[in-house]
Parts: C-alpha cells; structure tokens; sequence
C-alpha cells in the first residue's frame, strides 16, 4: 500500500510540474547571435534596488549590452496573429521590466495579440554624448521588430500587424522607430533582410519628442506619409510635457496619417498600467483597445 502511495504521490508531483510549465508561455531570445553592433561584451543587466515606497515595486534592470526579448504567447483558442514590441521606460538607463512590460504583455495576449518585452541597451557611464542615447534602443527596436517579422510564420503571426508600444524613454525609441524608414545599424543577416517598420505604434508618456520645450520634433523623428497609424496617451500634468505628443500628433496630421491622441487632465508620469490616485488614467488601456479593435488589428488574421 505504502509503495503504491508513493507512485501515485510521484505521478501527481510530476503532472504539476507539468502544468506548470504548460502554463508559463514566456521565453527569452536573444537579439543577436554575437555581440549587438558596437558591443564588446555580452551582459543581460543587474537589476536595481527596489523602491521602498513602491508598492508594489517595479523590477529595473540596468547595465545591459546584450539586448534579448521575452515573447509571451496568448490562449491559442484567442491568439489572433497580431503581435506588438513592448519597450519599457527608464531614460535609457534601465529597463522597467514589469510594470511597463510583462505587466503590458500580459494585458495583450488577453486581447488575442502575442507580445514581445524588449530589454534594449542601456546608457554606459562611459557614454559621453548623451544626446546619442536612443541610438542603441532604437537599433535594438529596429532588429526586434525584423526579428518578430522573420519568424512570424514559425510563431503563426501576421507579418503585417507587427506593432510597438513604448513607454516614456521607450516611447521616444518607438517614435523614432516609427517615424524612421531606414536602418540604424548595419545590417549583417537574414533577419536583417526583413522590414525593420511597424505596422502601427502606441506612445504611452512619451520622452522628450521635442527640442527645447518648443513644439518642433527632435530631428531624429521623421514623419511622412509612409508613417504608420499612431495612437498617443499623456497626462497633462506630467513633468515630461505632454506637448510632445501634441507636436507629433500634429506632424501626423499634416501628413494625414491615421492617429489618435488622448490627453488626460491628471496622472503624472511612469504608472504603467497601475493605478492613480486622483486619477482615472488607468483607463487608457481602454482608450487602446478601442483604436486597436477599430483598426481591426484585434480580428482572427484570414
């Protein structure tokens, strides 16, 4: 009786391990087989102490050379081909990576849409011009979204409903990674063959889209006709002004490109998808989801 108890425990201990791991859908790639353009060495981060009066606390990630995404895959019974890349904030010193990014995709894969949390490269001390700090994240942005491109019909993705969404300086990657049809590393392989521009984009708080306070765009940032659909989220009362959303809303305008841009009273900056106090900022997932289902970016791919 004893022996055949112990099988029976031993049975069960391994279907939820099982389970557990069929349950788990998230999975780190790396972006490059070696090391990212101009990298000498190979490193995924450290992360920060937390935040004591951060509850819950954010996971921040810094110190990173070797850019990698983690893919989240929704229900396959939901799971509609339409994927996005999630690049957190952290003014290109760290990456968020939950609150602004696991938090995100697991949001998206309730929609149906596969998500991919991009760690990008991060500020070195030993950077001297600041003023070229978006240039690795972008590069990193670009090759993410080649990469999900490349491999959209191992994943069942729709190669043309490829979005990113980004987060404070993550939303300043995204806007130029949007708002720019070339390359801005040299390409090197196959991956690199594919479409390095997104089908739509989502500029959650964006960072420092323009010069000076002014309402001109950061020359990195090119818009045209060619510029894919675009929907932006500020706060009014953020320290990082809200007139950059207006200025690039405005550039989309001009170029009749199809965009949308929400504006909420109070909220501040940095919450993710978290609540705040005062405020009813939270709801711009809704606000989202509509202009995504509108778009028909939330349908089954034919």
């Amino acid at each position: 009786m004893i022996g055949r108890l112990l099988v029976v425990g031993l049975l069960l201990i391994v279907a939820g391990a099982g389970s557990a791991r069929s349950d788990d859908r998230s999975q780190f790639v790396d972006l490059w087989e070696g090391n990212a353009p101009g990298e000498s060495t190979r490193s995924y981060g450290t992360p920060l102490p937390q935040r004591p009066d951060e509850n819950p606390p954010a996971t921040r990630i810094t110190a990173i050379t070797a850019p990698r995404i983690e893919r989240f895959d929704p229900d396959p019974e939901t799971k509609n081909g339409a994927s996005v890349v999630i690049l957190p904030g952290g003014g290109y010193r760290y990456c968020v990576v939950d609150k602004e990014g696991s938090e995100i995709a697991k949001w998206f894969n309730k929609l149906g849409v596969t998500a991919f949390v991009l760690r990008y490269r991060t500020i070195r001390e030993s950077d001297k011009d600041r003023k070229e700090a978006w240039r690795r994240p972008v590069q990193d942005t670009q090759r993410a979204v080649r990469w999900v491109r490349s491999n959209s019909e191992k994943f069942g993705l729709d190669p043309n409903r490829i979005g990113v969404i980004g987060f404070s300086a993550g939303g300043n990657a995204a806007a130029i990674t949007v708002g720019s049809q070339a390359s801005h590393y040299p390409e090197s392989d196959e991956i690199d063959q594919a479409s390095c521009v997104p089908d739509f984009a989502m500029l959650i708080y964006p960072w420092n889209l323009t010069q000076n306070e002014t309402l001109e765009l950061i020359p990195e940032i090119e818009i045209d006709s060619q510029t894919a659909p675009t929907v932006l989220i500020h706060a009014h009362d953020d320290h990082s002004t809200s007139l950059g959303s207006i200025a690039f809303y405005a550039q989309l305008k001009r170029n009749d490109v199809p965009a949308e841009l929400h504006i909420y009273e109070t909220g501040g900056h940095g919450y993710g998808m978290r609540p705040v106090a005062g405020s009813v900022v939270a709801t711009w997932p809704d606000r989202v989801e509509d202009w995504l289902r509108n778009r028909g970016l939330l349908t089954q791919s034919p």
